[in-house]
């Protein structure tokens, strides 16, 4: 089993990485980040990733391993000698407890630790990309809905000289600002810089109307906040992604938490402990599917497996929307998923140790009988 767990976590957690792979490579292009933040980001992604492909590499290293057993005849031998097939289960669940062990320590410490250093580290590559992205005598449009130019930059004040700003964040306005000089902060957490511009002209476009205004100042603040764009970049990791348990649980008894907040919570509560224990409910289940598939190609058991996950990630988000309409609690919405597949498992388990068939027979027939079909309607349009 722990050759085939190797393999198809490596497999597996390459497969999930392509879509985040292509998000970084996103913001190192737009953000002209470092080969080492690249790096950085990928490890930080990991514990989200493991969370999922820990349970489903348990699940199909024991399929591959039981459907090998089985396709070898292995099991007979075993049955023959006095054996059972309870007595093969003391290894299964030692592995299944590993694998709840590894994917308890990613769900309650390594997602939260992941989620807030890839925050962290995309600020970081965002603060630092607004001094290299304001260049002398170069129109800037990196920033949303709005284009800065400048015509000279001292880099030890921090002073702009003939600065022009395009402002298009206002639906109903456009603004054209223009000043002989200015500066540049950045604030406290660096997630936004503030242009303090002197003795300039804003030209003022209503759209509804056409009108026109201009307006003098000594001294205007614009404020460009790239801490939006950063999040969107991250959809999905919301705030109590990062939080640790006991920041759940303070977040969860706070007085001001609204209800659909402490829901949410609730629910990210009991997923850091269901999820771990979908190791024994999938790996339950993999034993009598390969015992039973003797009939598939070791390469079809990988396709199983992901089938049978992707029945339990279908339940998980059942018991997500569930949760969150209200219709039942986040307890009974995170840990239905394991109970189904466990019990559906055991009960697979109990008929095959008695002899008796769970069905995958029908399964096979009724693939051969469709195969047979196809190859028979296509001997008839064959001219041939």
């Amino acid at each position: 089993m722990i050759p085939a767990f190797f393999l198809t976590m490596a497999f597996l957690t390459f497969v999930f990485l392509l879509a985040q792979v292509l998000e970084i490579m996103n913001m190192i292009v737009n953000y002209q980040a470092s080969i080492a933040s690249f790096f950085f980001l990928i490890v930080y992604s990991m514990p989200s990733f493991f969370q999922f492909t820990i349970p489903m590499s348990i699940m199909m290293s024991i399929l591959l391993t039981f459907l090998r057993m089985a396709g070898d005849n292995e099991i007979i031998a075993i049955k023959v000698g006095g054996g059972s097939i309870y007595s093969l289960l003391p290894p299964v669940f030692l592995f299944c407890l590993l694998g709840w062990l590894s994917t308890l320590i990613m769900t309650v410490y390594g997602i939260s630790w992941g989620n807030s250093s890839y925050k962290k580290l995309t600020i970081d590559i965002a603060s630092s990309f607004t001094d290299a992205a304001l260049k002398e005598r170069v129109f800037n449009d990196s920033f949303d809905n709005i284009m800065i130019y400048v015509n000279r930059i001292d880099p030890q004040g921090k002073k702009l000289y003939d600065v022009l700003i395009e402002d298009q964040r206002d639906e109903k306005s456009r603004s054209t600002v223009i000043a002989p000089s200015g500066s540049k902060m950045m604030n406290k957490d660096k997630t936004a810089i503030t242009m303090r511009l002197n003795n300039g002209i804003i030209n003022r476009v209503n759209i509804s109307d056409q009108s026109v205004h201009t307006i003098r100042f000594d001294t205007y603040d614009i404020h460009i906040d790239f801490k939006k764009s950063i999040q969107q970049s991250q959809e999905g990791n919301k705030a109590r992604k990062e939080m640790t348990l006991s920041e759940l649980r303070a977040f969860i008894h706070h007085p001001k938490t609204s209800e659909a907040e402490r829901n949410d919570a609730l629910m990210e509560l009991n997923e850091k402990f269901s999820i771990p224990f979908a190791c024994f409910a999938l790996g339950l289940l993999a034993v009598p599917l390969g015992l039973k598939s003797a009939f598939l190609k070791q390469s079809s058991g990988l396709g199983m497996g992901l089938f049978c996950f992707l029945i339990y990630y279908l339940l998980l988000g059942i018991g997500w929307s569930s949760v969150r309409s209200g219709l039942c609690s986040a307890f009974i919405g995170m840990w239905v998923p394991n109970l189904f597949i466990g019990s559906v498992g055991l009960w697979f388990l109990i008929r095959v140790a008695q002899e008796k068939t769970i069905g995958l027979d029908y399964v096979s027939d009724l693939f051969y009988r469709i195969w047979n079909w196809i190859k028979s309607k296509q001997n008839q349009n064959d001219p041939c």
